[in-house]
């Protein structure tokens, strides 16, 4: 095959270079390969509500969004994403004016950093961070600056010290996700609060990646960084139905924000997907108001597949940090004698029949996250119990 180009550029962008083929499609395809039970990739085995599910087939013979919905998204979800966030956290936002609906939470990210972010600034981000993040700040020309997330006391912490320290004059932007993947940390009141006050104090603007938010657990609290003393103007918050509805493949996220902000997100992702999902809308609205029974119990039945998950790898022979947030746990593969990794997650579906994800891939510091390895327990309890069984054959 003749090249395209007389010149020895390469074809993709350069800027997406280091970006090859995300870690989660690699896992997949390899659980798929070997017949694996695949605790790598975040998805549920089972859907959400049935209600739910109804509404959106309904929507669909209705002729309801099967045609292009609003820009930023059908009134009713519009409203019910309002709703939410009043009910929840006492953050009131215009329906019109501050509210977009995206193609997941993926998009609104990159939608965010696509509209704020220019070349040469820089976006400070948690590390270690989804992998999108990385390749978002990259689109925009940014540069991002990772503050690592470090093992302390049985959990992933943040030192603010670090965080400061990070922020430059260069600095336009931080990227925040709390409840965190994939350490499971939930950051604190505390935390917040100094976070709020850096923002202020070096007037950046803040990206909060919030879609587990209905995902903490032992009394743990999620708390949006929107609600602290002079955040609300200057954060994006955004929030997804994937995650806390069991619908991933539907893809209905949204940000919230002020209008100045939320019209320039709206301006880039209105050239990324335009619309999209428009029968899904209807029915993410409904979910968005069900009753609190449904969050409480969503949140123990996760906390009882982690507790289970948890407990097995522990006595499998991990070193285990039990997460206060999200439905993935980290663990540490050095107590069996292992160092690398990605070596042990690509070895892994051979020797205990189960597929997990590295941590390292999402580093910059690729060293620090090396022993790190991270398993889902968004299952059906049957298929943790199983991949236990078969973890613990690692431990002899």
């Amino acid at each position: 095959m003749t090249s395209m180009s007389s010149s020895a550029r390469p074809l993709l962008n350069r800027r997406l270079a280091e970006f090859g083929t995300t870690i989660f499609a690699e896992m997949s395809a390899l659980a798929v390969k070997t017949g694996a039970i695949n605790l790598g990739q975040g998805f549920p085995d089972t859907d959400g509500p049935e209600e739910i599910r109804e509404t959106a087939v309904r929507a669909l013979r209705d002729g309801r969004g099967n045609q292009y919905p609003p820009g930023p998204g059908v009134p009713e979800l519009r409203t019910a994403v309002t709703d939410h966030q009043r009910r929840r956290y006492g953050l009131s936002y215009d329906p019109d004016t501050e509210v977009l609906v995206t193609a997941g939470a993926t998009e609104a990210i990159a939608a965010a950093l696509l509209a704020l972010v220019e070349p040469g600034d820089e976006v400070v981000a948690l590390e270690p961070y989804y992998d999108s993040y990385a390749a978002c700040i990259a689109m925009a020309g940014g540069t991002r600056v990772p503050v690592t997330l470090r093992p302390h006391e049985g959990a992933f912490r943040l030192d603010l010290d670090e965080l400061r320290d990070a922020v430059t004059d260069r600095t336009r932007l931080l990227l925040l996700n709390t409840p965190h993947n994939p350490t499971g940390t939930v950051l604190t009141r505390g935390e917040l609060a100094a976070i709020a006050e850096l923002a202020v104090e070096r007037d950046l603007l803040v990206v909060t990646d919030e879609v587990y938010e209905h995902l903490v657990f032992d009394g743990a609290e999620h708390i949006p960084l929107a609600t602290f003393p002079g955040m609300r103007e200057r954060t994006v918050s955004i929030g997804s139905a994937g995650k806390t509805f069991s619908f991933t493949g539907w893809k209905v996220g949204w940000a919230t924000a002020a209008p100045a902000l939320l019209t320039a997100v709206r301006s880039a992702k209105q050239y990324l997907t335009y619309v999209s999902a428009g029968p899904f809308q209807y029915a993410v609205a409904e979910a968005l108001a069900l009753p609190d029974a449904y969050f409480a119990t969503y949140r123990q039945d996760m906390e009882a597949k982690r507790n289970l998950l948890a407990t097995g790898l522990t006595e499998a022979g991990f070193g285990v940090y039990r997460p206060a947030g999200t439905y993935f746990v980290t663990t540490d593969i050095r107590p069996l004698g292992e160092r690398d990794g990605i070596a042990f997650c690509r070895s892994l579906p051979e020797r205990a029949g189960v597929v997990a994800v590295p941590n390292a891939v999402f580093y910059d510091h690729r060293e620090a996250g090396a022993p790190f390895v991270r398993f889902a327990f968004c299952k059906r309890l049957p298929v943790l119990q199983e991949a236990v069984q078969r973890l613990k054959t690692l431990a002899g």
